[in-house]
């Protein structure tokens, strides 16, 4: 049944930079279970991305408390170094950053986010702030996708930016088409249905 082939959308050959990570319903990795994340860099060496849906419950001012002004929430990028803070953004002219995908950008000037921030240019819905990242050595995501752990999709700046973390997984889903939205209405653990 063509609802039920998930298969084309585990092909290694759409992964890339801007890319989305969608966890399989039944994946019960304690990080990734029903996790988004968004694919910075992937290349021959690696990957490197965000989970966009891991709240913290921080805001950047517990975190640099020079930034306590902002209003901007601090999720869990991931679980390697958990002791960096990274930012996506869509606003280069005053941060700078790397583009990822049109409009889309990865890293800055902190200082200049801050400078941003006090003249109230910077909303709550133009920056992500992540402690730590995802990250997958050589040919290790391209394994994942093989065991059927992710969906491959396409990113929108509404889903990154203005999406509430906790509608952030079936939104995703969503985003795949009508004939994926069956996937929402699964439950994490099967054996308890």
């Amino acid at each position: 049944m063509e609802f039920l082939d998930l298969h084309k959308l585990t092909d290694e050959r759409l992964l890339g930079n801007g890319k989305i990570l969608i966890a399989q319903p039944f994946m019960k990795d304690s990080v990734f279970a029903r996790s988004v994340v968004f694919l910075c860099e992937h290349n021959e060496e690696g990957s490197v991305g965000f989970v966009l849906n891991q709240p913290t419950g921080m805001q950047i001012g517990d975190v640099v408390p020079e930034m306590e002004a902002a209003d901007l929430s601090v999720a869990q990028g991931g679980p390697v170094e958990l002791d960096t803070l990274h930012m996506l953004h869509r606003i280069p002219d005053g941060i700078g950053g790397n583009e990822v995908v049109k409009g889309v950008f990865w890293g800055g000037s902190f200082d200049a986010l801050q400078q941003e921030v006090l003249i109230g240019k910077v909303q709550a819905t133009d920056v992500r702030m992540f402690i730590g990242y995802s990250g997958w050595s050589k040919g290790q995501l391209v394994e994942e996708l093989k065991t059927g752990s992710w969906l491959i999709g396409n990113v929108s700046e509404n889903l990154l930016f203005e999406t509430d973390q906790e509608q952030m997984w079936e939104q995703a889903v969503n985003s795949l088409g009508r004939e994926y939205q069956y996937l929402n209405n699964l439950p994490v653990d099967p054996q308890l249905n």
